[in-house]
C-alpha cells in the first residue's frame, strides 16, 4: 500500500487530530531511523504511520489496543513484519519486539510524546527551537510528561545499539522536518 492510501486509511479510523499528528510524528521518526540503519524507509514509515490505527476503537480497553490494529492490517494484506511491529508496540501485552523495526517502534512511540511536551514548555512552543539537550534534561524529570515511559525509550540502547542522545537526535530531527504538519 502506498503512503497516500495508508494515510487515508488512518484518517478513516482516527478522527482525533492529535492522534493523527502523533502518527505523523512516529512515521517521520521511523523513516529517519530506517535511513540511519539502512533499512526499508517506506516499510518502516508505514508501520509508524499506522501503529495506532485502532486507538479510537480500543481506547476503552487498552488490552485490545494494537491487537486489533495488527489484525486489521493483517486482514488488509500488510506484511507480517509491519503487523508484528504494530502488535508489540503496546507494552501492556508483554510481547518482546523481535525485529529491528518492532524494537524501533517500541522505543520511539513514547519518545514522540516527550519531544512534543518538551517543545510545548518552550516560550516559542516550536520544535525548531528544541535542542537534544532540552529533551535529555526533561527525560531526567520523572514527573514531566509522565506518560512517556523512560524505561521503554532507554531500551534504544539495548534494542538498537544506539545511545539515548543519538536516538533523540534522530527522532527530534525528523519531527522538526515536519513541524508544520505537527502544528509545532
Amino acid at each position: 500500500m502506498d503512503r497516500e492510501k495508508a494515510f487515508n486509511l488512518l484518517k478513516e479510523n482516527l478522527k482525533n487530530q492529535n492522534l493523527i499528528k502523533h502518527s505523523l510524528a512516529v512515521e517521520a521518526g521511523m523513516r529517519a531511523l530506517a535511513k540511519f540503519f539502512g533499512e526499508d524507509e517506506e516499510k518502516w514509515a508505514l508501520a509508524g504511520l499506522l501503529h495506532d490505527i485502532d486507538y479510537e476503537k480500543t481506547k476503552g480497553d487498552p488490552k485490545l489496543h494494537s491487537k486489533l490494529g495488527a489484525e486489521m492490517l493483517k486482514n488488509m494484506g500488510f506484511e507480517e513484519e509491519i503487523c508484528q511491529a504494530v502488535l508489540t508496540h503496546n507494552e501492556i501485552h508483554g510481547i518482546e519486539p523481535k525485529t529491528k523495526m518492532a524494537k524501533a517502534l517500541y522505543c520511539l512511540d513514547p519518545l514522540t510524546g516527550l519531544i512534543v511536551a518538551s517543545a510545548l514548555v518552550l516560550p516559542s512552543k516550536k520544535l525548531k527551537d528544541l535542542k537534544v539537550k532540552n529533551v535529555l534534561n526533561r527525560f531526567k524529570e520523572k514527573r514531566f510528561a509522565a506518560g512517556a515511559n523512560r524505561e521503554i525509550i532507554r531500551k534504544c540502547e539495548d534494542f538498537l545499539g544506539i545511545s539515548l542522545e543519538k536516538f533523540v537526535e534522530i527522532v527530534l530531527g525528523a519531527m522538526q522536518k515536519i513541524s508544520d504538519q505537527l502544528g509545532l
